[in-house]
């Protein structure tokens, strides 16, 4: 008898389990993601914030998709940042003012990761003589090498990645 009744219970228990309402494990939001390049390697991330209004209005505008304005991280200490560099002139490309593409240093897994990123405008000296660089390390390079300027506008974005090299969101 007491084994029927623990077979009741078990098949009563499948039963309602069966019947119950599945648990959503979270809402899936689709998003347009920018391609760039980070360790030479091609990345895709989000922009979602922006302490500068009027980057906050381009990224909105070129992306489809609001990118909010926030002026606190402004504030955020430098310790907490990585960088992004995003080219002003040169060879025409996907980056956000129409040329090559943007250039992360400190991709997810490296120490230095951060989703807040500091505004690098990069400008070639001779725009003829601009090519693709695909790390910060070849950033850093051509500006030694007196083949372009980096200036700091002092605007941080959050540009989290979704894709890179041995990861994915």
């Amino acid at each position: 008898m007491k084994r029927i009744m623990i077979v009741l219970v078990l098949l009563t228990m499948v039963l309602l389990s069966a019947c119950a309402p599945k648990q959503e494990m979270g809402t899936t939001a689709i998003m347009p993601a920018g391609r760039a390049y980070a360790e030479g390697k091609e990345v895709y991330f989000m922009h979602t914030e922006a302490s500068d209004a009027d980057v906050a209005k381009l990224l909105t505008d070129m992306m489809d998709s609001p990118v909010l304005f926030v002026p606190s991280l402004a504030g955020t200490p430098d310790t907490a940042l990585a960088n992004v560099y995003v080219f002003s002139n040169g060879i025409e490309g996907m980056g956000p003012l129409g040329y090559a593409p943007d250039v992360f240093d400190n991709p997810p897994g490296t120490d230095g990761y951060s989703p807040l990123r500091s505004l690098n405008m990069v400008s070639w000296v001779n725009p003829a003589e601009a090519r693709e660089l695909k790390s910060a390390a070849d950033v850093l390079a051509a500006e030694s090498a007196g083949e372009l300027v980096i200036e700091q506008p002092g605007v941080v974005i959050n540009m989290p990645f979704v894709v890179w090299d041995g990861g994915k969101r």
